[in-house]
């Protein structure tokens, strides 16, 4: 059995830190695989916000929601269904999760995450990237935002035009990161410097 996967990873982290009934944020809504992931892990009493600036991921991100309800519906009781999360998805940069989410949650969320990069979908823009100013401003915010050993993943992408930079950018913030603040780790194939790789930050 060989190591899992940065994706993995990152979910194994933060299901370790995450109770049902927290609240957490998909900065990358994506094709929705990590807002369902946290919808699970924080259950029907949980809340999930995720953020994507292109209306076909969070279209993508509501269908995969969708056919999980559905799934769970079929050949089971009304009692059996619900168990994801209230799912809130926003049409918004992640740099501006501060200011769109509900002030009274500031400071509560168990979990952030950023998987980075273009959308990973048949017919999407691959130029259209996250970009490193946007990314740097989500991360600042997400410190504030997270509770105390709350954690921060962010999935980095250094194969593409762009992705490089943005990695670098990510890992050199994560790096000059106050110990005070919080601690920070990396998950990375040495031998593979252009694959995909995790960086993770738990809150003090």
């Amino acid at each position: 059995m060989g190591f899992p996967s940065v994706l993995s990873f990152a979910h194994k982290l933060i299901s370790e830190r995450l109770q049902p009934g927290d609240i957490a944020i998909d900065a990358t809504a994506g094709t929705g695989a990590d807002t369902l992931f946290l919808a699970k892990t924080c259950g029907r009493r949980g809340h999930v916000y995720a953020f994507d600036i292109q209306r076909k991921a969070l279209e993508l991100t509501r269908s995969r929601l969708d056919r999980e309800m559905e799934n769970q519906i079929e050949g089971k009781t009304e009692k059996q269904t619900g168990h994801l999360a209230y799912v809130t998805l926003l049409e918004q940069s992640h740099s501006e999760m501060e200011e769109a989410i509900p002030s009274e949650i500031k400071g509560k969320v168990g979990a952030i995450m950023f998987n980075l990069g273009y959308l990973p979908s048949e017919g999407a823009d691959h130029s259209l990237i996250t970009q490193t100013d946007s990314t740097l401003v989500a991360l600042y915010s997400a410190i504030t935002l997270l509770r105390p050993r709350g954690i921060v993943t962010a999935v980095l992408y250094p194969g593409h035009s762009g992705g490089d930079s943005e990695a670098s950018a990510v890992e050199a913030w994560a790096a000059a990161l106050p110990s005070t603040l919080g601690q920070a780790l990396i998950y990375r194939q040495l031998q593979k410097p252009e694959a995909p790789y995790l960086i993770a930050i738990e809150k003090k």
